[in-house]
């Protein structure tokens, strides 16, 4: 035992937990016992009077307990005085374990035994709480909740048949329907929560459902859509509906949906079948489930990446029969529609809406350049500064991760096949190089062509050990997957999303999202980004569902300028931003109309 500043202080072994501790106040009373090594002298003047009242420093579950009939230490006996610091000094501990202390006359004496400190009710109470949450362990769902698209939610699932397949579950929302396919439609209040939240950053797509929902411009439209199933998509759902149209959707990425907004969508009476984490079975059965339904036939396909297109081709052509147009808004998707137009085969108007001004110079650009960092932060927890990025493929969505890589101190490198993109990259500082000449030197591998077998396996088995690969296009084809899936090599599953692919010779890479889409595989994306996509869905399906018979034939069709300045125009509110209006001199000067189109359809932004 120890004295500072007169308190009293006491180690116990390690075995044991820390003393609490205690404050003493001294009450004149029966002296010392003369057995008691620490009984004062005659001599000692440094007797300690009117301390305070004793108190613990810690909580009242740590404060020592003495039973009845232990021999109770000095300092805890009441009306003792006891010594300063100075009487005494600690010597080695003795081979009883017990401290020991010399007085002031030279003796050695053995420290007051004291029982050892159990937190046996604690240790007990601890043993006792769930290791699994969910059918996960603890460590799993912590670090699920790291990468799961919908955060914290992850927790509050009720997933007491979290492992059965959503396809054998027979569930029904509160009004008794059951035409959808989802992983629990008890998360359907924490989903609703996360689409309020996204409603207050998606203004134009708000304002577009009280501006247009008496005209109910959408009425008769039965809209099937393939898209990712998050908060920003079902908003967009529920403003569809508010303009009169009936909607069947599911996801066009196996790991994107949040599954409390899937719950949510399914609770407020719309058929959605998707679930984080399909395999791809489960991902044309439900596309199939979506179109597939008797006395119900679509007249209007939303789709990203072409996906649904394809299955309607392939499974059900004469449906195309009844159905006016598809819009489509991935880079993927609009090369396969370009495709059947030119083979002669696409036989309904398609809108592209990923070369439309909005999409391109928004979602692509300023959507990537933020969630690239997040996707790569919430799964490697990486370090940007310093480190050798490949950026293969600079267009917008390329611009937008070099941009953000860059900012964070990264060496960048570009890799390129159009020539007037690679000026730009070079003009705006970037290396230009083949991927064959950095492969064995950079950390980070990032592909974002619409290409396919863009890194192919003779790129994985040059890459350095610990290089992290990624995807930001559409499709998961511009990683060679598949090269991977062979005998020689160990797959080990790091966390969600996350895998080290692991060489024979002990080399690893880490993958992420198996070659998917990383931002919205493995984290989110900036919902007022998505609201200009959104809109411009919106007006494309409404243009198409509206458009008199002959002015859109059998081709792909880009949305009118005016139409993109108007979902531009919808957005500017949010900035409290004011444009300036062109007088009848000016507007003569140029040509145009005061109101729009400003620029021609061939400008360039």
């Amino acid at each position: 035992m120890c004295w500072e500043n007169g308190r009293a202080a006491m180690s116990v072994p390690v075995s044991a937990a820390k003393m609490a501790e205690v404050q003493l106040k001294d009450v004149p009373g029966k002296e010392l016992t003369p057995e008691s090594p620490l009984t004062p002298k005659a001599d000692d003047k440094g007797i300690v009077e009117n301390e305070p009242k004793a108190t613990s420093a810690t909580s009242p579950t740590m404060e020592p307990v003495v039973k009845a009939g232990d021999p109770s230490p000095g300092f805890l006996t009441p009306n003792t005085k006891m010594p300063q610091a100075s009487a005494m000094k600690r010597t080695e501990t003795q081979q009883n374990g017990g401290d020991a202390f010399v007085n002031r006359d030279g003796t050695v004496a053995e420290a007051p035994r004291l029982k050892k400190i159990q937190f046996a009710d604690q240790k007990q109470e601890f043993n006792k709480r769930p290791t699994k949450i969910g059918r996960r362990s603890l460590s799993r769902s912590i670090s699920q909740s790291s990468t799961d698209s919908y955060g914290s939610a992850a927790s509050y699932t009720d997933s007491s048949d979290d492992e059965t397949s959503p396809r054998d579950k027979q569930q029904k929302n509160s009004k008794g329907s059951g035409d959808f396919c989802i992983k629990n439609i008890k998360q359907a209040d924490f989903g609703r929560r996360e689409i309020e939240i996204a409603e207050q950053e998606m203004p134009a797509l708000m304002a577009l459902r009280k501006r247009a929902q008496g005209e109910k411009p959408l009425a008769g439209a039965k809209v099937v859509g393939c898209t990712h199933i998050t908060a920003q998509t079902a908003v967009l759902m529920e403003t569809l509906s508010a303009l009169g149209a009936q909607c069947r959707w599911a996801a066009c990425n196996i790991y994107s949906t949040q599954n409390e907004v899937a719950a949510a969508l399914a609770e407020g009476g719309f058929s959605v079948f998707a679930w984080k984490g399909e395999s791809e079975d489960d991902f044309w059965w439900c596309i199939d489930r979506c179109v597939n339904l008797e006395g119900w036939q679509p007249n209007m396909i939303l789709d990203d990446g072409g996906d649904l297109t394809h299955w309607v081709y392939k499974k059900y052509p004469n449906m195309f029969k009844k159905i006016k147009g598809i819009v489509e808004e991935s880079v993927t998707g609009v090369h396969r529609l370009y495709q059947l137009s030119k083979a002669g085969k696409l036989c309904v108007p398609a809108m592209n809406v990923n070369d439309s001004v909005t999409k391109q110079k928004f979602d692509n650009l300023y959507c990537c350049r933020e969630s690239i960092l997040d996707g790569l932060k919430r799964t490697t927890d990486v370090m940007f500064g310093g480190k050798q990025v490949v950026v293969c493929g600079y267009g917008e969505v390329g611009k937008g991760c070099c941009a953000a890589l860059k900012a964070m101190g990264s060496i960048v490198y570009v890799t390129e096949i159009d020539p007037i993109c690679a000026l730009q990259a070079c003009m705006d500082g970037f290396r230009l190089v083949k991927l064959n000449e950095v492969i064995r030197q950079v950390d980070i591998v990032i592909t974002c062509t619409g290409n396919k077998n863009v890194v192919v396996r003779e790129y994985l088995d040059r890459m350095k050990n610990g290089c992290i690969v990624c995807n930001m296009g559409h499709s998961n084809t511009e990683i060679d997957v598949a090269s991977l899936r062979t005998p020689e090599l160990t797959w080990e599953r790091v966390r969600s999303q996350v895998d080290h692919v692991i060489w024979p010779d002990g080399k690893r890479i880490v993958l992420l999202a198996e070659g998917r889409l990383l931002n919205l595989s493995c984290s989110t994306v900036p919902t007022f980004v998505l609201s200009i996509t959104a809109t411009t869905q919106a007006l494309a399906l409404i243009e198409l569902y509206n458009a008199p018979e002959g002015r859109y034939k059998q081709d792909v069709y880009l949305l009118p300028k005016k139409m993109d300045e108007y979902v531009a125009s919808l957005h500017l509110p949010t900035f409290d931003a004011h444009l300036t209006e062109l007088s009848d001199e000016q507007a003569k000067y140029l040509g145009l109309n005061k109101n729009g189109p400003f620029k021609p359809n061939y400008y360039r932004y």
